[in-house]
């Protein structure tokens, strides 16, 4: 009896010391992201596992459905979004941290369209109006959307643009627009057009609309998910903010 307890413990304190010894099971970062943002945060977070090893499992919509779903309960741990107003109304709201929140990314509009020459380099298009539809994403939901509204309005075209105007839920649907014929041209981010061969597009100029400040926050039910304390700092890392300049986006000071 005596050995069989020996044994017993023996083997209690193997499994401790095994249990020490093996690496902790990796958690993951649930992130709602910013449509605009799509191509930009895969290749962050493919590079995010590669360093650490915990998964970041991104889901991507408009900003404004993102905020309703995180007001309503949605397990996000991190929210990056078009804008700065959307984050800081969470803070306001008691679901997430002041400390939590943190500019990542300039965003950059253009005016682009899949037919080689529509688009001129200076946005004359807009006036002339050698098209049929035009689209945006919601401006009640993207700010990108929002965006192209003020620089219709500092344009002096908007009202005649409107009957033409096709709107996306998100800048992703609005790129689908213009990408698959259903619109003629359309206000999308510059970083969907980063690698995109063909076709035209015009640089928005920036002081023709408010700047797009995209702000990400990390959500106060995250605080105990180490995942995702890493990736919001991993986010701010030199390695990410190289892979966010390539995409054509402006980075905050």
């Amino acid at each position: 009896m005596q050995l069989d307890r020996r044994n017993l413990l023996i083997a209690a304190l193997a499994g401790a010391v095994a249990a020490c010894t093996e690496p902790a099971a990796s958690r993951s970062v649930r992130v709602a992201v910013a449509a605009n943002f799509t191509a930009c945060a895969k290749e962050i977070a493919a590079a995010f596992q590669q360093e650490r090893g915990d998964p970041a499992v991104l889901s991507f919509g408009s900003s404004g459905a993102f905020y309703a779903q995180i007001a309503q309960g949605a397990p996000f741990d991190v929210f990056l979004s078009a804008d700065a107003a959307k984050p800081r109304q969470l803070v306001a709201e008691g679901l997430a941290p002041a400390s939590g929140l943190f500019p990542y990314a300039i965003g950059q509009l253009a005016l682009y369209s899949a037919r080689a020459g529509l688009v001129d380099a200076e946005g004359d298009v807009l006036r002339t109006g050698n098209f049929a539809r035009i689209a945006i994403a919601d401006p009640q939901l993207a700010p990108y959307g929002q965006a192209a509204i003020e620089v219709m309005d500092r344009l002096g075209v908007r009202a005649r643009l409107a009957p033409r105007l096709v709107r996306g839920t998100s800048i992703a649907q609005a790129f689908q627009f213009v990408s698959s014929g259903a619109a003629d041209l359309g206000f999308v981010a510059q970083s969907q057009l980063v690698g995109a061969t063909g076709g035209s597009r015009w640089a928005v100029p920036a002081d023709l609309h408010s700047p797009i400040e995209q702000q990400a926050v990390l959500l106060a039910k995250a605080s105990d998910n180490p995942a995702a304390t890493a990736f919001v700092a991993f986010l701010k890392s030199a390695a990410a903010r190289a892979i966010i300049a390539r995409y054509g986006y402006g980075l905050p000071g």
